[in-house]
């Protein structure tokens, strides 16, 4: 029976090690889950300025983004919108929250049995993990289209575009056609 407990508490600390490196894992998940990433690009059309911009601003408010007014000087408009948080990836980050929170608490009640059954109480910080995904991704982002060049020209214009990248992406493949936009084609190759 002793040989038994002692070669669980060997295994237990190698566990032990595991466990709170996943722990380290699913804290840097969250941290890249709400990460900002914001990108500029710039984009080249064979539209006058005018039509692209007015594809621009439809397309936008389309999608549910309101225009926030602009800067015409530097000739930018401005476009915000809430961006919601995943409720599926909210619900799989706490049940891996939750799992891995069990997991460490049924190590450190084999290191410690005298403890009884109250670490396995670890398990209710679990949910934490989609709550603090929720509050940290759930926020106002914007979208900034700036045109490059005058309006007065007649041929072409570049517009410059702030704004998160899957919105930059998804403007890129709805719009490449209609308004006969070109980038550098960066975002579409990019695998992150």
């Amino acid at each position: 029976r002793d040989d038994l407990v002692t070669g669980v508490q060997t295994c237990a600390l190698p566990i032990l090690l595991l466990t709170l490196l996943l722990a380290i894992g699913l804290v840097f998940f969250l941290r890249a889950a709400s990460k900002d990433r914001t990108t500029v690009v710039d984009v080249a059309s064979s539209k006058p300025p005018l039509e692209v911009m007015e594809g621009l601003s439809h397309w936008l408010e389309a999608r549910g983004w309101s225009p926030r007014g602009g800067d015409a000087e530097r000739q930018v408009l401005r476009f915000e919108g809430e961006v919601a948080a995943s409720t599926p990836l909210a619900v799989l980050l706490s049940l891996l929250g939750t799992v891995g929170a069990s997991s460490l608490g049924l190590v450190v009640r084999e290191l410690q049995p005298s403890l009884g059954w109250w670490p396995l109480l670890l398990a209710g910080l679990g949910p934490l993990a989609g709550v603090i995904y929720r509050r940290r991704a759930a926020r106002t982002e914007a979208v900034e289209i700036r045109l490059m060049n005058p309006p007065d020209q007649g041929t072409g214009s570049t517009i410059r575009l702030r704004a998160h990248r899957d919105e930059l992406i998804a403007l890129e493949l709805e719009l490449a056609g209609p308004l006969d936009l070109a980038s550098d084609g960066a975002l579409l190759s990019s695998p992150i």
